[in-house]
């Protein structure tokens, strides 16, 4: 599980000669810190009665945030295994029965894990945006800091899609993934503007 790893073992274990962890893992990972800033602005807001009554979704936002760095957190893992399982998968011998199938079945699970990942990012995104434009105002420096973060990891995990589909780039989850890191994007210039 990489969510029990220290960063400096994180960070070897993405910087090893292994084809897992990697771009994937470390996208969820950035989305999990990006949530983690958003908790914390969330919480300040909360903490300050004149910012809280002006913000009544702070709460919601609050707990939105913790549930997304969980899953972002479970994301990592899922990325980690389904590309391993993909490659093991297309390792197997050309003639062995049911190969196709399964390669076919873990290029699906390669596919849906940064898809997720991508729905995920892209809420942050918006929440971060929202944390920066209406939370405490000693926090927005942090609130787009998780937006930008967010932002990132939509676009690595939309490119991830888009990869994995390969030939199929007409596929409806290539679009949807282009479709949320327009959203996330948007959320980057609300943040900043």
């Amino acid at each position: 599980m990489l969510a029990g790893q220290s960063i400096e073992q994180l960070l070897e274990l993405i910087a090893a000669r292994t084809p897992a962890p990697g771009g994937g893992s470390a996208a969820a990972c950035a989305l999990a810190i990006a949530a983690a800033l958003e908790q914390m602005a969330a919480e300040f807001t909360l903490a300050r009665g004149d910012y809280a009554e002006h913000h009544p979704r702070a709460e919601e936002l609050r707990a939105s945030a913790g549930e997304l760095r969980a899953t972002a957190l479970e994301l990592a893992d899922r990325e980690l295994h389904s590309y391993d399982e993909l490659l093991r998968a297309r390792r197997r011998p050309a003639h062995e029965p049911g190969r196709e199938q399964r390669i076919a079945d873990a290029d699906e699970r390669a596919i849906a894990a940064p898809l997720e990942l991508c729905r995920c990012a892209s809420r942050a995104a918006e929440l971060g945006a929202e944390l920066a434009r209406d939370g405490n105002r000693n926090l927005v420096g942090d609130a787009i800091c998780a937006t930008l973060l967010a932002e990132a990891a939509c676009r690595a995990a939309a490119t991830l899609v888009t990869l994995n589909l390969g030939e199929r780039c007409g596929d409806r989850r290539a679009v949807e993934a282009s479709a949320l890191a327009t959203r996330a994007l948007d959320a980057r210039h609300r943040a900043l503007s």
